[in-house]
């Protein structure tokens, strides 16, 4: 017993190590982003000289910055629209539903958040030139052809979490409510749809989340005079490197924490992710 005792501790002890160094390893990158964008000096050099914020706010009065992130929120609020729009029923369909070849929909309906974003990238800049060719309709470097793109980032995240969330939901409940007269409509809206509603929310954040920190498939798909906010910052830094760039980082950071907060406030998005 002591033995056993003894080797579950050295376990335990063991397993909070790697969990805190691979926390660390996380972390620590974007401590020394958060900490260098209140660093002085322009050119970063350790130690730093002094602290400020002006570099905070050099971000209103760039206007490439200003562009790209309110382009970035025009994408993401709208690929994750309709993501929600395409996902939930298609979620809907597969955990529901019995047909043949509900599993390689389901692979297939997950597939971009396996594939590289770069190779999704290319495989729609490709298959919009060749559109482009076939139909002659304006696809690439078009606003909706950004946001079509990055309705295939969103869609996965939608598929997965209200499957998630429909696979643990009683389907008594919904019967009942079929047994009591409820047709199909009713019963998903009065029914079902509260009960998955943190894991549309869910959806709703990490698909956003995706969407407007892209960098790989947007590089291929962004027209001339736009950019996105994550391209902005890229080529920001082909020319100047200043804490600029972590003071921006940091502004990211914030916003989407505040997004995040603000979710959990009214949907506790641990039930699902």
């Amino acid at each position: 017993m002591p033995g056993w005792t003894s080797s579950r501790f050295v376990g335990r002890m063991a397993l909070g190590m790697a969990a805190g160094v691979s926390l660390a390893y996380i972390l620590l990158p974007m401590v020394f982003v958060i900490w260098l964008a209140f660093f002085a000096q322009e050119i970063p050099s350790f130690p730093p000289e002094g602290y400020s914020l002006k570099w905070f706010r050099a971000f209103p009065g760039n206007d490439r910055f200003v562009s790209g992130f309110l382009l970035s929120l025009q994408v993401a609020m709208v690929a994750t629209a309709i993501g929600l729009a395409i996902g939930v029923p298609a979620a809907v369909c597969l955990v529901r539903g019995r047909f043949a070849g509900r599993e390689g929909l389901n692979n297939l309906l997950l597939l971009p958040l396996i594939v590289p974003g770069i190779v999704l990238g290319i495989a729609l800049y490709v298959f919009y030139v060749e559109a482009e060719i076939a139909t002659g309709w304006s696809l690439l470097g078009s606003l909706g052809g950004l946001i079509a793109g990055h309705v295939l980032l969103a869609i996965p995240w939608t598929v997965r979490l209200i499957t998630a969330s429909l696979v643990g939901m009683d389907r008594a409940v919904e019967e009942a409510a079929q047994s009591l007269g409820a047709n199909r409509l009713t019963t998903f809206r009065r029914i079902t749809l509260p009960a998955i509603l943190p894991g549309i929310v869910a959806a709703t954040l990490f698909g956003f989340i995706a969407s407007f920190g892209n960098l790989e498939m947007s590089l291929f798909l962004v027209g001339p005079g736009r950019t996105t906010l994550p391209i902005a910052i890229l080529q920001y830094l082909e020319w100047k490197i200043d804490p600029t760039i972590a003071a921006v980082s940091v502004l990211q950071i914030l916003f989407i924490g505040a997004v995040m907060l603000v979710t959990d406030r009214f949907v506790n998005i641990g039930r699902v992710v």
